[in-house]
């Protein structure tokens, strides 16, 4: 070697040494990733998503018609047949500060994932300086000197038990059970918007029928005053036909609170002011149209259907990957460093061989006694990772019982509707029969009035069956997890298992 003739640097070799150097820290972190392949397994458990036991077919669908195996439950709105609601729920998907919150906290979610991914990555960095210093009195004779350097330094910790690898999986899970939550707050948002806006039309029908009554007792009290003019009638009838008119009048402003309430709730909803819908909502007052099938699945459907679930499932996938994280943390740890770079006198000199300087360091650490706290902290996380699995079985059962109820709702329902709409039919007959024998002094005073107060609660009774029916099919979608679109890019081996009961 010492043969062979000494190379020097020229103006034009400092420039390509220069662009060789910048390759230098991008080539050392494509060396060290590459040696990730050869890492062993993360310690701490695997997840495996639990499996749940259902049964194969809902109860309460025997008795609940119109229930179909199947069904499209993203755009279940659309079934009603009603473009005013279709309407409003498409403004609240777009406008809704709930949905806005939860889309935050999905990218909180997403750069938590790309911030633990980072830790796989060595940590490049750069610097440029200069110093001046001069020397003390006694070698004062020497000038003062100014240091020029600059140079990159890289620091890494090998993965080598997994904990950043867990740590990853983790945020990936979390990041999973956020998408859910944002699915979760659509499945809400548009369950409460179609039932304000059924609350809304049944209130303005109540109150139609309130009025009517009123005007109607209004009549029966004009009438009684004659009578009693003529002769024909006691005092006593004439203030009992004004008190049950009064009756009537008193309950109707707890009738126009709540179409109020249920006007500004829809308005909030939709990310508008309380208010700004009575222009836009004036000419609602007919409920809108039940389908004729209701496409309820079968229980397994509802692990995959609710995103509530597959939240609860994701964030038992991310607490199960914080075992190892924490169980990592037990084990040594290996940190790796490298600094290259240049130092000289004058800056034009920096970037030659003789300016040249390089350091390589490693760090093997481990904690030998820390009273238990680490081993303290792995089980911490096993009780948290045991509450997940809990939370998630008790999901599980809780969906299962909205679905029945709700279906035996949805039932039930419907009997009681076709019987309050006859008996609304004959309360109206009823009434006006009395109305016309007491005109003609065929019956007292007081069939006139158990008449009218049996129509007015009968009618009144009708139009909140039929709203409450109404209610019923937006809980039964609601329960079944129908308002979002499932991705099909859903990984089927990430998500839960359910296994129908023997």
């Amino acid at each position: 070697m010492s043969g062979l003739p000494r190379w020097r640097p020229e103006s034009g070799d400092t420039i390509i040494t220069e662009s060789l150097f910048r390759c230098v820290p991008f080539a050392l972190a494509a060396s060290l990733l590459g040696a990730c392949a050869g890492l062993p397994p993360p310690v701490g458990p695997d997840y495996v998503a639990p499996e749940i036991i259902l049964p194969s077919t809902w109860s309460a669908a025997a008795s609940a018609g119109g229930v179909e195996a199947g069904g499209d439950l993203a755009r279940w709105w659309r079934q009603l047949g009603d473009p005013r609601l279709d309407g409003l729920i498409d403004e609240a998907l777009a406008g809704s500060l709930d949905l806005r919150l939860a889309q935050a906290r999905l990218r909180q979610a997403r750069a938590s994932r790309e911030q633990a991914a980072g830790g796989l990555f060595p940590v490049l960095s750069g610097s440029a300086g200069a110093s001046r210093s001069r020397s003390a009195a006694n070698l004062a004779s020497l000038p003062a000197r100014t240091i020029y350097d600059a140079g990159f330094d890289a620091s890494w910790e090998i993965d080598i038990f997994g904990g950043t690898r867990r740590g990853i999986e983790a945020a990936g899970a979390d990041l999973a059970a956020s998408e859910a939550s944002l699915d979760n707050t659509r499945v809400s948002l548009v369950a409460e918007v179609a039932r304000n806006y059924i609350e809304l039309i049944a209130f303005r029908r109540r109150l139609a029928i309130a009025r009517d009554n009123l005007a109607s007792q209004s009549e029966t009290l004009q009438i009684t005053q004659w009578r009693y003019q003529a002769g024909l009638a006691a005092g006593s009838d004439v203030e009992q036909a004004r008190t049950s008119r009064e009756q009537t009048r008193a309950g109707i402003p707890d009738l126009e609170i709540g179409q109020a309430e249920a006007g500004n709730r829809l308005a909030v909803l939709l990310g508008r002011l309380p208010g700004s819908l009575q222009a836009q909502l004036a000419e609602a007052r007919e409920l809108p149209d039940l389908p004729a099938a209701v496409g309820a699945g079968i229980p397994a459907d509802v692990l995959i259907r609710r995103p509530d679930l597959i939240a609860a499932e994701r964030t038992l996938a991310a607490e199960t990957a914080r075992v190892g994280q924490r169980l990592a943390k037990r084990f040594p740890s290996l940190d790796l460093g490298a600094s290259f770079g240049w130092q000289a006198y004058s800056f034009a000199a920096l970037g030659g061989s003789g300016s040249l300087a390089r350091a390589v360091s490693g760090t093997l650490a481990a904690t030998l006694f820390d009273g238990g706290r680490l081993k303290s902290a792995v089980d911490i996380q096993s009780a948290v990772q045991e509450q997940a699995l809990v939370s998630y079985q008790g999901s599980v059962l809780a969906a299962l019982e909205e679905v029945e109820n709700a279906l035996f709702a949805y039932a039930a329902g419907r009997e009681g509707v076709e019987a309050r709409r006859a008996a609304a039919v004959a309360a109206r007959n009823a009434a006006q029969l009395s109305r016309n024998l007491y005109q003609s002094g065929l019956v007292d005073f007081q069939k006139v009035l158990e008449t009218e107060r049996t129509r007015l609660s009968a009618e009144d009774a009708l139009a909140t069956a039929e709203a409450g029916m109404r209610t019923n099919l937006i809980k039964l979608y609601k329960a079944l997890g129908g308002g979002w679109a499932h991705s099909a890019a859903w990984p089927a081996s990430a998500g839960p298992k359910g296994k129908e009961a023997s």
